[in-house]
């Protein structure tokens, strides 16, 4: 499965990005989807997740209430909506892919990682 991000970028403390990622797999819906980040020096955190079979997800506390994780399995894409973003949002976002039942995985496939700034 190879998954490409987009939607990085430069946005403004309060402001909103959406990123996708698109994937090649025609099995698509039986992939559970996540989104991870990283910042320089740091482990790549799990950030929300949806799972293949039921749509159930995960939020990390830091994000609920304000990223929302969705997919689109027509068009073999997860999004992840971001809202009222901070500057502790900042970093690389990754999206994933596991084919386990498990929000958690482990997560066998990644994109390439798509830069987020946000400035205060």
């Amino acid at each position: 499965v190879q998954l490409q991000a987009f939607g990085g970028g430069l946005v403004q403390a309060g402001g909103s990005l959406r990123l996708s990622c698109v994937a090649s797999a025609r099995t698509f819906s039986s992939y559970t989807l996540g989104w991870f980040r990283q910042l320089p020096g740091k482990e790549r955190d799990l950030v929300v997740a949806i799972r293949r079979s039921d749509g159930s997800t995960y939020y990390a506390d830091s994000v609920k209430g304000r990223f929302t994780i969705s997919r689109d399995n027509a068009k073999r894409t997860v999004y992840l909506q971001m809202n009222s973003l901070k500057p502790e949002d900042t970093a690389v976002y990754y999206c994933a892919a596991t084919s386990a039942f498990l929000l958690s995985g482990p997560y066998d496939y990644w994109g390439q990682g798509t830069q987020v700034t946000v400035s205060s």
